[in-house]
């Protein structure tokens, strides 16, 4: 009986380690980002994701009416730009891509609101997108990003944001929030990628 223990336990032991093996190395490597959604900024420039220049991209989804995560996490990222425009890498090596999962409520006025308060056009590299509500789930779809509406415009969501590499591959998924979004461990996966 003991014997039977041990090898369930040692079975069990690795199934997880199998498990946790595949979500942060394995599922990373095989995230295909598409390369064939077109958004549109806060001034209606269209977007096309796969079709930019070559550059390092930190991509966070949001909805301009959260009450808690996704503002939390574009403060500490405005923060982060701030320290990446003093080295003169923002825009040039890396740029931000701020997607809203609420095309339907966040109307290009309410994005540029939003960008406003967040100071988000100081300096040229970060994308406040807007795109259909299909294109929208397509993109988050390729990140495991889940979301949904439950009705009363409150989405539930996932709390990550994910730096993509020059060639749209994901290097890397950092949480969301206070807690979540670490800005020393963030800028530090950033300078090792440039």
């Amino acid at each position: 009986m003991k014997k039977l223990y041990i090898t369930f336990f040692s079975l069990l032991a690795l199934l997880i380690g199998g498990g946790i093996f595949y979500v942060s190395a394995y599922n990373k490597t095989n995230t295909k980002v598409p390369t064939d959604i077109a958004m549109q900024d806060v001034n209606g420039k269209e977007v096309v994701l796969g079709k930019e220049p070559k550059k390092l991209r930190l991509v966070e989804f949001i909805y301009t009416n959260c009450p808690d995560v996704c503002p939390t996490t574009t403060l500490k990222m405005k923060a982060l730009r701030d320290q990446l425009v003093q080295d003169g890498s923002f825009g040039k090596s890396i740029e931000f891509w701020t997607i809203t999962i609420d095309p339907a409520r966040d109307t290009q006025d309410v994005l540029k609101a939003y960008a406003k308060t967040f100071d988000m056009q100081k300096a040229d590299g970060w994308y406040l997108l807007r795109g259909t509500e299909k294109d929208t789930k397509k993109f988050a779809d390729a990140f495991s990003f889940l979301y949904r509406d439950p009705g009363d415009g409150r989405f539930i969501h996932t709390s990550n944001t994910y730096l993509l590499d020059e060639n749209n591959r994901l290097l890397e998924v950092f949480g969301m929030g206070e807690n979540g979004f670490n800005n020393e461990r963030v800028l530090k996966k950033i300078k090792a990628a440039m």
